[in-house]
Order: structure tokens, then C-alpha cells, then sequence
């Protein structure tokens, strides 16, 4: 299990992604955003942009990108869809052949509580998305990130991670019951792993890893499959279906969502650090085993769960995406 310490940040679960890199100068950087042209991807895309780094944004529709990053600067977009094993490679190679380093590589984006669907390679959407299209993309561009000579990749995973492990011996849900909340949570697991164990390989090479829970944001296009009568319940909507706002509760806005996967990914307080779970703009402590219930009555207390930075965990699930990875090439 991986040290899991809070340090001493000057920022709270209120605190904005401008907050965060206020006087930090990303001049001469290159970032590659998944997901960087919706909700708090699109806010991470343009306060990096805003602090002097050029952003390349991977997407599946690229048409509605432009016409949502329209007016921001040094942006490239260009296609990719994660749940395909072939564009992400073309992207990868793309990518590599601009002999560019990757100095930030944010892994923002996600589905989330979606019906079943399987990939042409018959793997679970959730899990193919969330987690075996950014493994992909992240060992793809493993040479531009050991050229940046100190490159931090970055897994926004969710608090709902707490609500289920990886089921390395069924992660795509073929002998046991599909639950859309599951394979989603399964993902969010999958990511902090994934985060844990890159850390692991990569610190040699100047590549950190690391992960994180953005806060609760609705409204965004991540939470349109959600349930409305359950977030509800969960008070992240009040009656009339209204966002509630309550950073410190873990219910915030996008500018606030988007913070700690910029502090993640610039913030020189994670100088020599690498393979931990942050949350509001901090590193996070392992979780209490009452946490999940208290979730379940609204509340939402910080921590990451003890089967998410489990070692071996981390390294038995590379091991199975890496398998998975080679049988695709």
C-alpha cells in the first residue's frame, strides 16, 4: 500500500484551478488533455494554455471540440476515440513523429453509469475507456514523456471508486451481473491502480504518476447518464434538479472541480512525489470502511479506499491491461 499523507497545501476543496497556478509559467510546455474540450477537461485545457502551455487535445469529434476551444490559445486538436486500440495509436505515432516531449499527460476523460456496451474487442465500455484506452495512450507516449525529463501524468478518477475494487478475474462483467454503477467505479479503481503503478515504473525515468478525485461536478456531459432521483439522494441536486454547491462537502463548480488535476500536474509542492491520490488540491488518507455509508447519506468525507493503492493490485492489473495492450497490436 502506498504512502498516503496529506502535505501541507495552501489550497482547499474551494479553491480554483486559477488559484492553483497562480505565478506558475508553463511557457515552452506541452500538455496532451483527453477529454479537454468538455467540463473540467475544458477548464484544465484553458487555464494550462492561459499559463503559457501548448495544449493538445485528443478527441473523438473534433468539429465539436474546435467550436467549444474556440478563442483559446495554443490549442491542436486532433482524432482520437480511447475505446479503439488502432486510433489511439495513430494518435500516439502522430504524436511521436513531432519529436515533442509530453510534459503533462491529463487522462480527463470518462464515461460514467452507461448501459452495457462492449468494444470491437469485447471488452466493457467502462473499462475500456476509462482505463485500457488511457494505459494505451500512456505507454504509446512513454518516449515523449521520458523526453520531457520530468513529466506527471494525470488519472482523474472519482469518489466512487470506493465502491468497488478491480475484478481482475472478470473486469468486463461476462460471469457476473452487469451494474452500470460498478463497471463505472471499477474504472475509477482502475485508474488510481493504474496511477500507483506507472509511478512505480516510471520514477526511474523522471515520470510521475498520479491520481485524483475532482469533486462531484454536475451539469457536465460526464453526468448525463445519471440518475436523477440519485443524485437526489445523494444531495448533489436539490429538488428542482439544481446543482447544490458545497466545495467542502465535495459538490462543486467546474472552475473548482478542475483545480486539483492542474495542482496534480504543475504544483512544484508534488516535487519528488509520485503514485498518491489527491483531492481537494491535497494528498489524500486512506479511508475509514464507514466512509461508503456515509456517502450513501449525503455526505462525502475525503480518502482514498485501501483496495485502490494496493501494490500488488496495481501490478497485476498492469500486467493483465499489458497483456490485453500486446493481444491488440
Amino acid at each position: 500500500m502506498t504512502a498516503q499523507l496529506p502535505i501541507n497545501s495552501p489550497f482547499t476543496a474551494a479553491n480554483t484551478a486559477e488559484d492553483v497556478l497562480d505565478g506558475i509559467d508553463l511557457t515552452g510546455k506541452t500538455a496532451v488533455i483527453t477529454g479537454g474540450h468538455s467540463g473540467i477537461g475544458l477548464e484544465t485545457t484553458r487555464v494550462l494554455s492561459a499559463a503559457g502551455a501548448t495544449v493538445v487535445v485528443p478527441v473523438r469529434y473534433p468539429d465539436k471540440a474546435r467550436a467549444r476551444l474556440t478563442g483559446i490559445d495554443r490549442v491542436e486538436i486532433t482524432p482520437m476515440d480511447l475505446a479503439d486500440p488502432a486510433s489511439v495509436d495513430t494518435f500516439a505515432a502522430d504524436f511521436l513523429a513531432s519529436d515533442r516531449p509530453v510534459h503533462m499527460l491529463v487522462n480527463s476523460a470518462g464515461i460514467m453509469c452507461v448501459p452495457l456496451a462492449r468494444t470491437v474487442g469485447g471488452h466493457e465500455s467502462h473499462f475500456a475507456t476509462n482505463h485500457l484506452g488511457h494505459f494505451r495512450l500512456a505507454t504509446r507516449l512513454w518516449p515523449a514523456l521520458r523526453k520531457a525529463q520530468g513529466a506527471r501524468v494525470v488519472a482523474v478518477s472519482a469518489w466512487a471508486h470506493r465502491l468497488s475494487s478491480v475484478h481482475l478475474d472478470d473486469p468486463d462483467f461476462k460471469r457476473r451481473p452487469y451494474d452500470e454503477w460498478q463497471g463505472y467505479a471499477q474504472s475509477k479503481t482502475a485508474n488510481i491502480l493504474f496511477a500507483l503503478e506507472l509511478d512505480r515504473r516510471g520514477e526511474s525515468e523522471g515520470i510521475r504518476g498520479f491520481s485524483l478525485h475532482p469533486g462531484s461536478i454536475i451539469g457536465t456531459d460526464l453526468s448525463r447518464y445519471a440518475n436523477e432521483s440519485d443524485l437526489r439522494a445523494l444531495n448533489l441536486v436539490d429538488d428542482a434538479g439544481h446543482p447544490v454547491i458545497d466545495p467542502e462537502r465535495g459538490a462543486k463548480t467546474v472552475r473548482q472541480g478542475a483545480s486539483t488535476s492542474v495542482w496534480c500536474a504543475t504544483s512544484p509542492l508534488l516535487d519528488g512525489l509520485g503514485g498518491v491520490y489527491c483531492e481537494n488540491n491535497n494528498v489524500s488518507p486512506i479511508a475509514s470502511p464507514d466512509d461508503a455509508a456515509a456517502a450513501m447519506r449525503g455526505e462525502w468525507p475525503v480518502g482514498v479506499a485501501p483496495h485502490a493503492v494496493d501494490v500488488e493490485t496495481a501490478v497485476a492489473l498492469w500486467e493483465l491491461s499489458d497483456r490485453i495492450h500486446s493481444s491488440q497490436r
